[in-house]
């Protein structure tokens, strides 16, 4: 073989090569990176992103599968270093946060797409009139109560408390006549301490921020919410600020307390014990205009700089349509409450009426507030909530400081 055909092949192999290394590239700009919360890629999901890639040829879905404690971390540190992943699992709380650091893209919807939810579900993901992330998982809150303890007590054990001030009754005539707690109330250092108070804020008409996110918590409406939270604490578990919510779920399976606020995982759990239990919507406060609860989501946002980002709004926006959504949300024992409504969540409550009212409190609530420093919110809000059940502060004084205090964090 001479020289001259020798060095033509060596050219024809690098023009290969190169020609190699492009596509290899060109196919590695077409993926998108989705950090995924969660132990394992839940199978309903690994199912239609096969059918997503199927219908978009030259586009794949790369899942990675990070602990729930490490996974907004690590979508936080990748997009501040300027390597950011595609797309990535947060609370909605957050979205603000980097929306305000520009590490997130628009989610535009419309008009069409937020009337398919229940009431509120899209104000979890929009300030400032835009929405910045697609809901993936939502949660609402039920009371749940103990049938037996209300017979011991001499209550009515088919009628549960509809106000608050029938809740505190009971609780304190429970307390007195079985020496069990009437009330599970969480004041632990921990971030549903906030969540448990906030049911309180949205079943008495109250809010932390208005439209225009001026600071709204110092009114009569959460100031009632403070005071009826103090008022409870001689008829709750003794030491309330050791426990958050699933540790207060842990004594009402055992017995050892009456009722509880709790998420449908009450009702599964319910099942594998003999507690006669009931189920109703949140009691309401004397400002109340319909049943009410937190709404709190979990969402898709997307990344600035991936290069990715229409084709990753595409893919989260169906990904959460409502086919997969329901299919997501009714595979299993997840414990969401259904985003949106249909005829097969009409079913899902006809089959299991604990449902109901869960998704009853859906039309009187409200999202978790958006705050640009969410850490320094929640713990004032925790703070608050603290003070006042350890006694340290009355609620008056500890709602203007926190009041003041989150000012600083909107």
């Amino acid at each position: 073989m001479s020289i001259t055909i020798r060095t033509g092949l060596m050219a024809l192999a690098l023009l290969g090569s190169t020609a190699l290394t492009a596509v290899t590239a060109q196919a590695a700009d077409q993926e998108i990176s989705w950090i995924y919360c969660g132990d394992k890629l839940d199978d309903i999901h690994a199912k239609y992103i096969k059918q997503w890639e199927e219908k978009n040829t030259g586009w794949k879905i790369a899942p990675e599968v990070v602990g729930w404690a490490q996974c907004q971390d690590k979508a936080t540190t990748l997009a501040a270093a300027g390597t950011p992943v595609a797309m990535a699992y947060v609370g909605s709380r957050t979205l603000k946060e980097f929306a305000q650091n520009d590490l997130i893209v628009e989610v535009p919807m419309t008009d069409e797409e937020k009337k398919a939810y229940y009431p509120h579900i899209v104000d979890t993901v929009t300030f400032d009139g835009t929405q910045w992330g697609v809901p993936i998982a939502f949660s609402t809150k039920a009371l749940y109560w103990n049938k037996d303890l209300f017979k011991q007590a001499g209550l009515d054990p088919e009628k549960p408390p509809k106000t608050w001030d029938e809740e505190i009754e009971y609780a304190k005539i429970i307390k007195e006549k079985t020496g069990i707690p009437g009330f599970g109330l969480s004041a632990k250092t921990f971030d549903n301490t906030m969540h448990q108070f906030m049911h309180w804020v949205y079943t008495n008409n109250g809010t932390v921020t208005d439209a225009e996110g001026k600071i709204t918590l110092d009114s009569p409406e959460v100031l009632k919410a403070l005071e009826a939270y103090k008022s409870i604490v001689p008829y709750s578990e003794e030491g309330p600020t050791a426990y958050e919510q699933n540790e207060v779920r842990a004594i009402f399976l055992d017995g050892k307390v009456a009722m509880i606020q709790a998420g449908s995982g009450a009702a599964y759990r319910l099942k594998d014990t003999k507690i006669d239990w009931g189920i109703t919507t949140l009691p309401l406060g004397p400002q109340a205009k319909g049943p009410g609860t937190l709404l709190i989501t979990d969402s898709l946002a997307i990344f600035k700089g991936s290069g990715v980002e229409d084709k990753a709004i595409e893919f989260a926006k169906f990904i959460t349509s409502p086919g997969p959504q329901e299919e997501y949300e009714l595979n299993g024992e997840s414990g969401l409450t259904p985003l949106r409504p249909s005829p097969n969540i009409d079913k899902l409550v006809t089959e299991k009426p604990y449902w109901k009212p869960l998704i009853d409190g859906i039309s009187y609530g409200g999202p978790e507030p958006l705050f640009t420093d969410y850490k320094g919110f929640q713990n004032s809000m925790i703070a608050m909530v603290q003070s006042v059940v350890t006694g340290q502060a009355q609620p008056a004084d500890a709602l203007k400081k926190a009041a003041g205090e989150i000012e600083a964090f909107k």
